[in-house]
């Protein structure tokens, strides 16, 4: 690992200039065409068999090892955000409306300088790489997407490995546990049908203001009374649209939001007594309602088997670092579907520095994070890969 990052080191410059490259020039989910572009055009300069165009933009390449052996599957998410960005840095997003606010700028980067450094070592891989650069994970099904389109049928990987940089944690700090380790997630709507009129008449009408508000807070419910204190779960109403005057009762109501979980029993309990609640206190208040529910993600569910052999060379390779074996965040990935198919490890890399006002949320116009993780970060999925394809 110290030889892995000494080489990491080597190639920060490229490594930054790939990330802030990227950061510059944003492009939404599914809309990669550029950053697909750079990153193919990168993938076969070094001689690597690249395939495109899974999930529209997807790109996915192999890196054959010297010695016979089983597949394994790196990803590198890619899409931006419609967000517009209030970092100042000179790197700022150069396109109005969208930024890089998550970090896949830098998975990108990383994902680029872990091909080089595999490359360079390929005599100790016993089978091969598959390097998976997903489009639209940010709620687009990117990652579906991808294996509706074949791209496990490729190389038909054993194991999968995925980072996330992580702005909730300093550098230094990295998240590697067994088990359930990012949400489930679902969005829901309700629309809410009664009769408007006059709002100082309200005799008159079927309120659907008043529906939706009980709504909100009857739903808090399902998480204090339905769900057992050991689980986690979140049911959040985000957005509540009813109404255009002030004293005007309107005819509909309409609310929107998020429900996470981990567990599936869990997620049976939420949406079972979500549409329970609505359904009857709308009816209690004279009102129609209709439901919609579209779940995004499974759980993230690291394999304790993989998950182990990336500690334990973790631990070797980085003994200075902080590593949490017990983390776990409500946030979603669609890294999940291939967790579904492919036993493997999402790793949590600490990516902020607050001395330098580099620990902006996730999402926030201002998220930027310490590029000093880069080199670091490469170096760790590297390692991990040629563990899991040492041959032993």
């Amino acid at each position: 690992m110290k030889n892995l990052y000494s080489e990491a080191l080597n190639l920060f410059e490229t490594t930054r200039a790939w990330r802030r490259d990227f950061h510059a020039n944003p492009e939404l989910g599914c809309q990669e065409v550029r950053t697909a572009g750079i990153i193919a055009a990168e993938l076969r300069s070094l001689g690597l068999e690249v395939h495109t165009g899974y999930a529209e933009t997807g790109v996915t390449a192999l890196l054959p090892g010297a010695h016979p052996g089983p597949t394994i599957l790196l990803r590198f998410d890619m899409d931006a955000l419609p967000i517009q960005e209030e970092t100042g840095a000179e790197y700022a997003s150069q396109t109005p409306g969208m930024m890089h606010a998550c970090g896949h700028d830098g998975h990108m980067a990383i994902g680029l300088t872990v091909a080089r450094l595999l490359l360079a070592h390929r005599d100790a891989i016993h089978g091969a790489v598959q390097l998976v650069f997903q489009p639209g994970e940010e709620g687009l099904n990117g990652a579906e997407r991808m294996i509706s389109d074949g791209v496990l049928d490729l190389y038909q990987p054993v194991n999968a490995l995925a980072v996330h940089l992580w702005n909730d944690r300093p550098v230094g700090w990295l998240g590697i546990s067994p088990g359930p380790v990012m949400a489930g997630s679902a969005i829901f709507t309700i629309q809410l049908k009664g009769r408007g009129g006059h709002g100082a008449i309200p005799q008159q009408t079927i309120d659907p203001i008043v529906a939706a508000a009980q709504i909100i807070t009857a739903l808090q419910s399902i998480v204090a009374r339905n769900i057992a204190p050991m689980d986690d779960a979140v049911v959040s109403v985000c957005r509540v649209r009813s109404g255009d005057a002030f004293n005007v009762i309107p005819p509909s109501a309409e609310l929107a939001g998020t429900m996470r979980w981990f567990k599936p029993r869990v997620k049976e309990t939420l949406f079972a007594r979500f549409e329970q609640i609505v359904k009857d206190i709308a009816s209690g208040f004279g009102c129609e309602a209709s439901i919609e529910i579209n779940p995004l993600t499974p759980a993230v569910v690291n394999d304790p088997a993989v998950t182990q052999r990336v500690l334990s060379i973790t631990r070797q390779a980085w003994p200075e670092a902080e590593i949490e074996t017990n983390y776990q965040t409500m946030g979603s990935e669609d890294m999940a579907f291939f967790y579904e198919r492919i036993p493997g490890c999402f790793v949590f890399v600490g990516s902020a520095d607050p001395s330098r006002g580099l620990n902006f949320a996730h999402h926030h116009p201002r998220f930027d994070f310490d590029e000093s993780v880069l080199p670091r970060a490469a170096a760790l999925v590297t390692a991990a890969a040629l563990d899991l394809l040492s041959g032993q």
